[in-house]
């Protein structure tokens, strides 16, 4: 059976669509059973499918989460799907708030193998006709977790050595992995040490 065509009250606006598709992270607008009403062209990229294909699909089947098919009734029945935090942030959105770049580990397959994706979610409730709909904004912050991971470090000089085995000044090595920037200032000991 064709999946069913996305509402025309998406579809045919073009402000809408253009603001929607103008957002650089993956968005999906969702009902109450994270069925996908609609996304953006950040979302069709990370899916790899288009808005009509994923239309009424719900979110752990097209985002290949690990428990998506753990029941022949797919996402959102198995057993798992209880603990799911997409499912449990959506719900207390539509119950009570909006939620902001809340950090949840998701488990996904990717070309068959398991795979921890670290992303900031942001779920915020969308006032429409009297259908219960939530914008699910998910952006992967899985690089920048992998930072906190071990860093290679000289012990006296604390250079940092990247994957391309140079050493580099943290500063440096920071600026370029993660875009942080540093301000430097003196804890209350060294201020001590050096300014007594």
């Amino acid at each position: 059976m064709p999946p069913e065509a996305p509402p025309a009250r998406f579809v045919n606006d073009s402000f809408y669509r253009t603001i929607l598709d103008a957002i650089p992270v993956p968005v999906f607008v969702v009902d109450d059973d994270v069925q996908i009403r609609d996304l953006n062209a950040a979302a069709a990229n990370l899916i790899g499918l288009d808005q009509k294909a994923s239309y009424r699909r719900r979110g752990g089947d097209v985002l290949h989460c690990l428990h998506a098919t753990d029941v022949a009734e797919g996402c959102g029945r198995g057993p798992a799907c209880q603990e799911c935090a997409i499912r449990n942030l959506v719900t207390q959105c539509l119950t009570r708030q909006t939620i902001t770049r809340k950090r949840v580990n998701l488990q996904v397959m990717r070309d068959s193998v398991h795979v921890d994706v670290h992303v900031l979610m942001t779920v915020s409730p969308l006032p429409d006709d009297g259908e219960r709909l939530a914008i699910l904004m998910i952006e992967d912050i899985t690089e920048i977790n992998a930072l906190k991971s071990l860093i290679p470090m000289c012990m006296k000089c604390k250079k940092v050595r990247d994957d391309q085995d140079c050493w580099k000044d943290m500063d440096a090595y920071f600026q370029e992995q993660a875009g942080v920037d540093f301000s430097h200032s003196l804890c209350p000991d060294c201020k001590k040490e050096y300014y007594s």
